[in-house]
C-alpha cells in the first residue's frame, strides 16, 4: 500500500525537483477540477495492473504513440528506441482534486514522504526564451493541397467518408526550457486536458482541448472533437465565430462521423444496450479557439480490462477518419513521416476507479539532445471541404500554440 499524506493546497503546480527526474507525467482534467502528477518509474508494466473490479489496483500511467496499432489492428514494431506503448507504475503521485492535494508514495520508492513533501514547496521558475523564427514546414502549402485533393478523390470514389490529414513544422530551439514553456502554455491556453510528459531527454508539451477516454469504474466516456474556429477579442465577432461553427454543415458532418466511429468502437466492449450518445456538436470555447465536441458513453462488459477498452478505441476516431482502417492506410501514404506522440494519448489510471486519457494535439515535441522541436497540426477532409481552407485551419491551430508561448 502507498503511504498517503495531505499537502498544502497552495503548493506550486510543478515543483522544481522535477528538473532532476528522468520521467514523469502531468495531466490536467479540468471538468473534474483535477490535476495528477505521476513521477518516476517504480516499475514498467506490460498492461494495466489488475484489480478485482473493472479498474486498476495501483496508480499507473499510459503513453501511446500513434503508430502503436496498424490498420489491421495488429501491433506495429517501434520505429525508434521509444516504445509505441508504455505502461508504468510511478514512484510517487500528487493528486489535486476539488481543493485537496494528496501525495501517494510507493512503499519501495526509497523516498521519505515527509521529506518529499517539504521539497515540493519550491516551484519552477518561468523563463521560456525567444521563440525561433526559422520554423520549417515538412509539407508546404502546395504539397498539402495536392495530397488533400488526392485524398478527396478517395472520398469521391466512396473509399472513405472522412480522413484526418496532418502536417508538421519544426525548428532548432536548443535553449528551450520545457518546464517554463509548459507552464506558460498551460496558463495562456487553459487547455482542459493538458499534459506534460518526460522520458529522459524527450518532452511532450501538450495543450490539448480533447479527451480520448475517461473511466469511472465500469463507465467509459469518449469525447470526439472536430471543428475549430479562432477566438476574437471583439465580443460581437467572437459570438459570430461561435455561431458559425455551431451551424456549419461541414463541421457538423465531420464531428458526427467521428462520433459514429467512436460509438462503434465502444460498442465492441460495452455491456448490452449501454452505449449512449450525450451531447452532439456542442461548442466549447477556450482562450484561443472554439471547438465542436460530441459525447458518447458506455458501460464496460463484465470481465473486460481497461487496457482492452483502450485497444478497442485506439487510435481515436477524430484523428483517423471513417472507415477508420482504410483512413489509417491512406494517412500512412499521404503524410511525411510518422506522427509519433502526436495523435497518441497520455493519461493516468487511479486505484479509485477513475482514469483520464487525452488526445495529444496542440503539442510541442522536444528532444533536448538535438534541440529539435516539432509541432503537428491537422484537419478533417470530407466531400464538402476546400483544401485551401483546411490548410488555413492547420495554421490557426499551430498559431494557437505558438502565440500562447510568446503572446505574439
Amino acid at each position: 500500500m502507498r503511504r498517503t499524506l495531505e499537502l498544502d493546497p497552495h503548493l506550486p503546480l510543478l515543483p522544481a525537483l522535477l528538473r532532476n527526474e528522468p520521467s514523469f507525467l502531468f495531466r490536467r482534467v479540468a471538468d473534474r477540477q483535477r490535476t495528477v502528477l505521476c513521477v518516476g518509474e517504480q516499475e514498467q508494466l506490460s498492461a494495466a495492473p489488475v484489480s478485482n473490479g473493472p479498474g486498476v489496483s495501483d496508480w499507473c500511467t499510459l503513453a501511446i504513440r500513434y503508430e502503436w496499432l496498424q490498420p489491421d489492428g495488429s501491433e506495429a514494431p517501434a520505429l525508434t528506441d521509444v516504445p509505441n506503448i508504455r505502461w508504468t507504475r510511478p514512484r510517487w503521485v500528487i493528486d489535486r482534486h476539488e481543493g485537496r492535494v494528496l501525495l501517494h508514495v510507493h512503499p519501495e520508492a526509497g523516498v521519505d514522504p515527509l521529506d518529499l513533501a517539504h521539497q515540493l514547496s519550491v516551484g519552477i521558475e518561468e523563463h521560456v526564451g525567444a521563440l525561433p523564427s526559422d520554423w520549417q514546414l515538412t509539407t508546404d502549402r502546395t504539397a498539402y493541397i495536392t495530397r488533400a485533393e488526392r485524398l478527396l478523390q478517395h472520398i469521391q470514389r466512396g473509399d472513405i467518408y472522412e480522413v484526418n490529414f496532418c502536417t508538421e513544422r519544426s525548428a532548432h530551439w536548443p535553449d528551450l526550457d520545457p518546464f517554463a514553456a509548459f507552464l506558460r502554455l498551460l496558463r495562456r491556453s487553459d487547455a482542459p486536458f493538458a499534459a506534460f510528459h518526460r522520458q529522459d531527454d524527450r518532452f511532450v508539451l501538450c495543450a490539448s482541448p480533447e479527451r480520448f477516454l475517461a473511466f469511472d469504474n465500469d463507465r467509459v466516456v469518449g469525447e470526439p472533437m472536430k471543428g475549430t474556429r479562432p477566438r476574437s477579442d471583439d465580443p460581437a465577432v467572437d459570438e459570430r465565430l461561435r455561431l458559425d461553427l455551431m451551424h456549419d454543415p461541414k463541421e457538423r458532418s465531420e464531428n458526427i462521423m467521428a462520433l459514429d466511429v467512436m460509438r462503434h468502437d465502444l460498442s465492441r466492449i460495452a455491456a448490452p444496450a449501454s452505449v449512449v450518445v450525450g451531447e452532439i456538436c456542442a461548442v466549447r470555447s477556450y482562450p484561443r479557439v472554439h471547438q465542436l465536441v460530441s459525447t458518447v458513453s458506455a458501460r464496460m462488459a463484465t470481465g473486460l480490462r481497461v487496457d482492452e477498452v483502450v485497444r478497442a478505441a485506439f487510435p481515436m476516431a477524430s484523428m483517423t477518419g471513417a472507415p477508420k482502417e482504410r483512413a489509417m492506410g491512406l494517412i500512412l501514404a499521404a503524410e511525411d513521416g510518422p506522427r509519433g506522440p502526436f495523435s497518441g494519448t497520455l493519461g493516468f489510471f487511479a486505484p479509485d476507479g477513475t482514469a483520464d486519457l487525452n488526445v495529444v494535439i496542440r503539442a510541442l515535441v522536444f528532444d533536448r539532445r538535438s534541440g529539435r522541436v516539432s509541432l503537428r497540426t491537422g484537419s478533417a477532409l470530407t466531400a464538402q471541404c476546400d483544401p485551401a481552407a483546411e490548410w488555413e485551419e492547420c495554421q490557426v491551430k499551430a498559431r494557437s500554440v505558438l502565440d500562447a508561448l510568446v503572446h505574439a
